[in-house]
This record gives structure tokens, sequence and C-alpha cells, in this order.
């Protein structure tokens, strides 16, 4: 598989963190209602495979996606294994909108507005708030932000 100038360029620069032990330890979590959620096994395994190269990042195992039918679980779930750490979504599919959650945990940097971008328009949500942590020495929070789609609307935001 070809990489992309950018994958290729984040990926020299993650090996440099390492080498250096300058590692970022960096927790994405979001929490977003969904009307047009993943909800086929096969559709999701490749969502996330596409999302990790877009991001620049490199699957070390999976990704894994199984479907559960489960009453009151009903919903999805993918895990991949990247180089770097983890990626992880849980969709619940009962209720309306979906309850869609997602956790990025990286050695690596990636853009966690750029993510809940990418989330918003392939999942039409409805509302997303996410969670962006800096778990090197502590939980320090670096950024929250809830978003509304039906009010087109940030509120509640805190960071730097």
């Amino acid at each position: 598989m070809k990489v992309s100038g950018l994958t290729e360029y984040k990926s020299i620069i993650q090996c440099q963190l390492m080498n250096n032990n300058l590692l970022v330890h960096k927790h994405l979590i979001v929490r977003a209602e969904a009307t047009n959620p993943p909800m086929n096994e096969e559709f999701l395994r490749r969502w996330l495979n596409q999302f990790i190269e877009e991001i620049g990042m490199k699957v070390m195992m999976g990704p894994y996606v199984k479907y559960s039918n489960m009453v009151g679980n009903r919903g999805i779930t993918g895990a991949a294994i990247i180089e770097t750490s983890h990626i992880v979504m849980h969709v619940w599919d009962e209720p309306n909108p979906a309850l869609l959650q997602f956790d990025v945990y990286s050695c690596g940097e990636f853009d966690p507005e750029e993510i809940c971008e990418k989330i918003r328009k392939d999942f039409d949500t409805t509302k997303i708030e996410y969670k962006f942590l800096d778990r090197e020495h502590d939980l320090k929070e670096i950024h929250t932000i809830s978003f509304n789609h039906q009010e087109h609307h940030k509120y509640d935001e805190l960071g730097y």
C-alpha cells in the first residue's frame, strides 16, 4: 500500500518523537447522537481502516468489528490496535438518534476537531461532544466542546 506524503511525514515525526522519548499521550473521547450510524460490520471495518489512514496512523491489529443483537444493548462495536495505541467505536442503535461513543488514544499527534468533523459528516450527527485529554503526567483537560447541530452553535467551550 502506497503511503501518502502527509501520512509518511506524520510517521517520520512520530518515530522521531518515540526515538527521543518525547511521546505525547493524547486521549480523545467523543459522544455523539447520529441519525445515520454504522450498523454493518463490513462497513465499519472499512470505515475504521480508512479513518486510521486519514489521520496518519498505522493499523497493527484489526479492526475487529461485531454487531450485538442483545435487547437493551443492541449495536455495533469496532476496535483497532494502532501503532501508537488504540481506536474504538461503540454504537447503540436502539435509541433515536443512535448513541455513538468514539475513543482515540495515541502517543502520536492528531487533530480532535478534524476527527469530530469526519464523524459529523459520515454519520449525520445531531449532537457531538468531546473531551481531549493530555494523559502524559495526569489527566489534564486540553479542550472540551459540545456542538448541537440543530441549534447550529457551539456551547460550553473550555480550553486553550
